[in-house]
């Protein structure tokens, strides 16, 4: 009969713990993909704004060497990220439908050669990109400019928006995470409440009797810890090898700064949730236990 009640309580301890693991796991996992969301904003707005394409066409009687001269000089622009030259041929074959209503009614190829820019991100703003569409226009070979400047500007103001909130989210969740970890090692340690009473009554100091659970909670904290950082770094390599663009891992130094925050921080609220969760029932009167 004793043999089943201590297999018992080893499988109420042994769940306590997975559940105090369990739950250190996610909220940290949740948090610490919060925490790389906000620390790579700056490289996801980028990305976002870097692909808003922009239109330069030429004029009709711009010759070879002017539009490679163009070429030249948007090489040598600090706000490009890269441009393509697309001649009035190969707009034509990417553009079959048009080309053959076209045809009926011209003599000739009405398409016209530009170039497809694509602008660095920190210049896909509304002062800044119409600068640079003025200096554009200023060649005397180029017809026209086209880009989305609606686009332009939702773009920069959902950004905005998004990571305001996505902050507030991250503040809101931590704080979830604090009580979510310490209720439930609150609730591994009211399990233990009569051996610490009784350690109590027979001498023992509050001190001695707080410190192996305190070590069992930092080890609680640490195995939790430790499994959100892997489940991250996880995530982390599927975001670069779906976003290479973003270069996630090669820039591993916000990562890893994140990650040790998911390290500190879970170690820290598991130690300082034991602490307390131990010392309510230390204070508490032997009848008070029922």
């Amino acid at each position: 009969m004793a043999s089943s009640f201590e297999k018992f309580q080893k499988r109420r301890v042994i769940s306590s713990y997975f559940s105090v693991v369990l739950c250190i796991f996610i909220v940290l996992t949740l948090l610490g993909a919060l925490g790389l969301f906000v620390i790579n904003t700056e490289k996801i707005s980028g990305y976002v704004k870097e692909n808003i394409p922009m239109t330069v066409y030429f004029k009709r009687e711009a010759t070879d060497s002017v539009t490679k001269a163009f070429g030249t000089r948007l090489q040598n622009s600090a706000f490009i990220k890269d441009y393509k030259f697309v001649s009035k041929e190969d707009a034509a074959k990417n553009n079959p439908d048009l080309m053959a209503d076209a045809e009926t009614l011209l003599d000739e190829n009405p398409l016209l050669d530009s170039y497809d820019i694509h602008l660095k991100g920190d210049f896909v703003q509304k002062d800044s990109i119409k600068d640079i569409e003025v200096e554009l226009r200023s060649d005397p070979a180029v017809g026209d400019i086209s880009y989305d400047n609606v686009l332009v500007d939702k773009a920069n103001e959902n950004i905005n928006e998004i990571t305001f909130w996505i902050l507030i989210i991250s503040g809101v969740l931590a704080i979830v995470a604090m009580l979510l970890i310490n209720s439930a090692l609150r609730l591994s340690i009211y399990s233990h409440r009569f051996t610490i009473k009784t350690m109590q009554m027979v001498g023992a100091t509050k001190s001695f009797i707080r410190k192996p659970y305190i070590w069992k909670g930092i080890k609680l904290g640490l195995i939790g810890s430790l499994l959100s950082i892997l489940a991250l770094i996880y995530l982390v390599y599927w975001l670069d090898g779906a976003f290479p663009e973003l270069t996630i891992w090669k820039d591993w130094i916000p990562t890893a700064i994140v990650l040790a925050g998911v390290l500190g921080f879970g170690i820290i609220i598991a130690t300082i949730s034991t602490f307390f969760a131990t010392q309510r029932f230390l204070n508490l009167r032997t009848d008070d236990l029922y």
